[in-house]
């Protein structure tokens, strides 16, 4: 075997490589970390958004958009005024179909309500980021789970980031052994690739961790195997800015010991500010 093939197979370098590209992609141009605003249109009955030009409704098809000439609004890429119905974004913000400048500004629905959110690369919390502190990999944290299924999805409603209940869509139990004693976890199912994802809190949250975090251990094999690295465990998007709605740990997801493991908060200025 090529020491190219052993260093591939490496788990601590495979973790190292993980751990530079979450590094890339949050800090990226449009990265959670240049989220500025999330704007429910709800609240701007009138249809005007602070600091956000031409005017958005919400209506059963969707969000409209007026613009003027003088609002510097893009649409596809291409200069736009008059008006226009928008469907929430699928694509990542970089991608996203309404632009002023280098600002994206992103369409999201969630549970029948409408935001627009503002996406800027000059953010001050980007500007202000110095890195995520992660703990190195360590072979005691990546241990062998077993997926089971429920017989119908459920919804669980759960506070989240912004003060609000929300439904949790949960697909299944992820269970595993870790220092001799078994745990489950409420995990959902990604609908387009049957990855599994949760929302997790442990001892270490609001002291040496964020509050709680998110693993994403992959896709279970078809006798539901699936290996649970909680060295991957993951900030979620409100980490890196107020405006998102991350849900939080939905009820048995808080592990009852120190999860000393995964990317724990941000470094520097911004780790006692979010």
């Amino acid at each position: 075997m090529s020491a190219d093939a052993v260093l591939a197979d490496d788990p601590a370098t495979a973790w190292k490589r993980w751990h530079e590209h979450r590094t890339a992609t949050v800090s990226a141009p449009y990265g959670p970390l240049s989220l500025t605003g999330t704007h429910w249109l709800a609240d701007y009955s009138e249809g005007r958004i602070p600091a956000v030009p031409g005017v958005w409704h919400a209506t059963d098809g969707g969000v409209t958009l007026t613009a003027a000439e003088g609002d510097g609004i893009s649409l596809d890429a291409e200069p736009f005024t008059g008006d226009a119905v928008l469907a929430a974004d699928g694509a990542p913000p970089s991608h996203s179909r309404v632009a002023v400048g280098d600002v994206r500004l992103v369409v999201l629905r969630r549970e029948g309500d409408w935001a627009v959110r503002v996406f800027d690369p000059a953010a001050p919390g980007r500007a202000a980021f110095e890195g995520i502190e992660a703990t190195p990999y360590d072979p005691a944290y990546a241990v062998p789970g077993r997926f089971r299924p429920y017989g119908a999805s459920r919804t669980v409603q759960v506070e989240n980031a912004d003060g609000r209940s929300r439904g949790l869509g949960l697909g299944g139990e992820l269970s595993f052994e870790f220092e001799g004693a078994r745990h489950a976890l409420q995990v959902a199912v990604d609908e387009g690739d049957g990855s599994l994802w949760a929302v997790i809190g442990d001892a270490t949250g609001g002291r040496s961790s964020y509050r709680f975090r998110f693993l994403k251990p992959g896709i279970p094999a078809a006798d539901g195997s699936i290996t649970v690295d909680l060295n991957r465990v993951q900030l979620p998007p409100c980490a890196f800015a107020d405006h998102f709605i991350c849900p939080f740990p939905p009820p048995g997801n808080t592990l009852p010991f120190e999860l000393a493991a995964g990317e724990r908060r941000l470094k520097g200025a911004l780790a006692g500010a979010i």
